[in-house]
């Protein structure tokens, strides 16, 4: 988890996917700042910031060891795996691999007003340090507030702190001293098992995945796993499967090394007028049109 004002104490290459520069736009609201950043193999240390930190994994999996205060968790994160840091707690992060991650940071009166909205005492309100969890709905505002961004928030201010006001009732209603004990969601894959099936999707997005290959990851029949599926993550397989080769696409696109076409290939699409049929209804933009806002 990449973040501002992380002291580099050692580094590597880092491989041609991961973007070096850090894309960011000024947010039309204080109370929230969206910024997507990456970091080379290394040991990061970071100090305690006065925002709440939402930082959202982006890309292939990316090996790491992280201690936060008195709370420390060594694992592998997937594209979408969520950490959490409260305001006030330093945090060091050694990193086996290149890692790029979307970091939203919350200012504590838009948490605290969202708690007296909520008829809480905002003094008993104290958000969760939390390592690596799944939450599709903070998941969903992530990538909204991403999308945003990197098109120069042409929605305005009202949409982009609608979006910040419900990430923080996200995190009081379910990652703060008042919510229940995170659990498998009822019905979906569970942590180990959804996190083995995106790994292997992460791995295999320029090839041709299919259902009954994702099923056998799984260990379930192809009915049972697209079931479970959409109930984890939010979206059919095959949706998802498509919305991450666009996003792959997107990022090979903010390096301008490749062309379009082999880019297309590279992730998964028959032909670059394929990566701009989902390019469009995904991010509604063309590959070109993105490259070129870059």
């Amino acid at each position: 988890m990449p973040s501002q004002g992380a002291q580099p104490q050692a580094a590597g290459a880092a491989p041609a996917e991961i973007p070096q520069r850090p894309t960011v736009v000024p947010s039309p609201t204080k109370s929230l700042r969206v910024v997507l950043l990456s970091d080379a193999p290394g040991v990061l240390d970071i100090p305690a910031q006065s925002r709440t930190v939402v930082s959202i994994h982006v890309g292939p999996p990316s090996r790491m060891e992280c201690r936060r205060g008195d709370d420390s968790h060594r694992g592998t994160a997937i594209h979408g795996d969520i950490d959490i840091i409260p305001a006030g707690i330093a945090s060091t992060w050694e990193l086996k691999d290149s890692d790029s991650a979307l970091i939203l940071s919350l200012a504590g009166d838009l948490l605290r007003s969202v708690a007296e909205e909520s008829d809480l005492d905002p003094r008993l309100v104290e958000i969760k340090n939390r390592f690596q969890v799944r939450d599709a709905q903070i998941e969903h505002i992530g990538w909204a507030l991403q999308a945003e961004m990197e098109r120069g928030y042409p929605c305005g201010r009202l949409y982009t702190e609608s979006l910040a006001t419900a990430l923080a009732a996200q995190l009081v209603r379910n990652h703060s001293s008042i919510a229940r004990q995170p659990g498998s969601i009822q019905g979906g894959l569970s942590g180990r098992r959804l996190k083995q099936v995106l790994a292997f999707i992460e791995d295999n997005l320029g090839n041709d995945l299919s259902l009954s290959e994702i099923a056998g990851v799984a260990g379930l029949s192809v009915s049972h796993c697209k079931v479970l599926f959409r109930q984890s993550i939010g979206l059919p397989v095959h949706q998802y499967v498509i919305r991450r080769r666009v996003e792959r696409a997107a990022m090979l696109l903010r390096q301008r090394e490749l062309s379009i076409s082999r880019i297309a290939l590279e992730t998964g699409f028959a032909h670059q007028s394929h990566l701009a049929l989902h390019m469009r209804r995904v991010l509604g933009v063309s590959p070109k049109r993105l490259r070129d806002t870059l």
